[in-house]
């Protein structure tokens, strides 16, 4: 027999429905965001940006598991979006061909050079100009999912709680309907690895291999022109790090071996709290 919902159990069913647009990168952190919401049973609008950055084969990453995904039956959409355009206008390490990416730890004051400027709000503005459609269009809540967490608050303003909560506000009073769409930052008060140890369940939960997934990240700023990671940037070590925390070794291919990028991260952080 045909089942034949009325109009207020469909609205019902579509209220039921959780849906996300996120901000993948192809990093860790947004790919451990990316699963957790798969494993929360999330339907997942990725969306990754391309402005410019050297280390754009991180888009690449992105687009390699959501690949990887698909062939295990979990499909999701991914948009780039194409700010490259723009890149001339921004100061900073991370797009100018003329300054290198420092070295160190990941907290220190040089890493400040790293900062794209305005960078997250202006992802948001599109996360969210997306998310609000979906809310109309289905007539239901969306979050927008962002991989921030707290080891980026010392040199990133744009990824502190006080900023999202302020962004939050401003396009709440800026748009029509806004009440159905809000920020989901799970990792905001976790370090980067609280966002492995999730990402490990929820592999787990999707059935999905850990290593095959993280091997398609790139946390890098200044690979090398294989596209193995450096291991000396501040970004490097915070994920080194948090390898060696869970007891596993990283996936990704370094231009020196594990054990090497180990012991300089290692170095590295010692020094630093030492100061």
């Amino acid at each position: 027999m045909d089942v034949i919902f009325t109009n207020t159990q469909m609205d019902g069913c579509r209220l039921m429905i959780k849906r996300a647009v996120m901000s993948l990168s192809g990093g860790m952190d947004s790919t451990g965001l990316l699963l957790d919401l798969l494993s929360e049973g999330y339907i997942v609008h990725a969306i990754s940006f391309d402005y410019g950055q050297k280390h754009k084969l991180e888009i690449q990453k992105a687009k390699n598991n959501i690949e990887y995904l698909s062939s295990n039956g979990i499909n999701v959409k991914h948009d780039i979006i194409d700010l490259s355009s723009i890149s001339s206008l921004l100061h900073g390490s991370l797009t100018d061909s003329k300054k290198e990416v420092p070295e160190g730890h990941y907290e220190e004051e040089q890493m400040k050079s790293t900062v794209v400027p305005n960078r997250n709000a202006i992802f948001s503005s599109v996360v969210y100009a997306c998310a609000l459609s979906k809310s109309k269009k289905y007539n239901s809540n969306v979050i927008i999912a962002l991989g921030v967490h707290s080891g980026d608050h010392a040199i990133y303003p744009d990824c502190r709680p006080e900023f999202y909560n302020s962004l939050q506000n401003a396009f709440s009073i800026g748009n029509w309907d806004s009440e159905k769409v809000s920020f989901h930052l799970p990792y905001l008060e976790y370090d980067k690895s609280y966002i492995l140890k999730q990402a490990l369940t929820s592999c787990e939960k999707l059935g999905l291999d850990f290593d095959t997934v993280f091997s398609n990240t790139l946390t890098s700023y200044n690979p090398d022109t294989l596209g193995r990671s450096s291991g000396k940037s501040g970004a490097d070590v915070e994920r080194i790090l948090a390898f060696y925390s869970i007891a596993r070794k990283d996936p990704i291919e370094y231009v020196n071996e594990w054990t090497e990028v180990l012991s300089d991260a290692l170095e590295i952080e010692k020094k630093y709290i030492e100061g």
